[in-house]
């Protein structure tokens, strides 16, 4: 299902500070992902700083496309497949979730209000979904 449009503008208004920060970001989640997960720290083999641009390039593309969840959807389902391929199960997803969150709170201080975290937990709880 969609997401409203006043939760759409909230994910897009609090993502633009951290985009020119994409690297300190991603390097703050996998903090965080690691640290709550230790054991997802294997499935990353490859260099966390191109790994990191990538995601902070998926996410941006994902926020772009929220107001379209029917151009979005294949996006998902594709990097749903090769996620599973490099062996993530569904367990992990609720790590991740959880990671992005204390991310974008340590990242916007008082900016993530409470109903800027709904909305970007409603976002990921759609796209962990649709992933399947």
């Amino acid at each position: 299902p969609a997401l409203p449009p006043h939760q759409i503008h909230l994910i897009r208004t609090s993502f633009e500070p951290l985009k020119p920060l994409g690297n300190t970001v991603a390097q703050a989640f996998y903090a965080q992902l690691f640290s709550r997960d230790p054991g997802l720290r294997a499935l990353f083999r490859g260099d966390l700083t191109e790994q990191g641009s990538r995601l902070v390039q998926m996410i941006g593309a994902a926020i772009d496309l929220l107001d379209r969840p029917t151009s979005l959807r294949p996006v998902l389902l594709n990097l749903g497949r090769r996620h599973a391929a490099y062996g993530v199960v569904h367990a992990h997803y609720a790590s991740v979730g959880a990671a992005l969150l204390d991310t974008l709170a340590a990242g916007l201080g008082e900016q993530f209000t409470d109903e800027t975290r709904d909305a970007w937990a409603t976002m990921y709880g759609a796209v962990s979904q649709a992933r399947q």
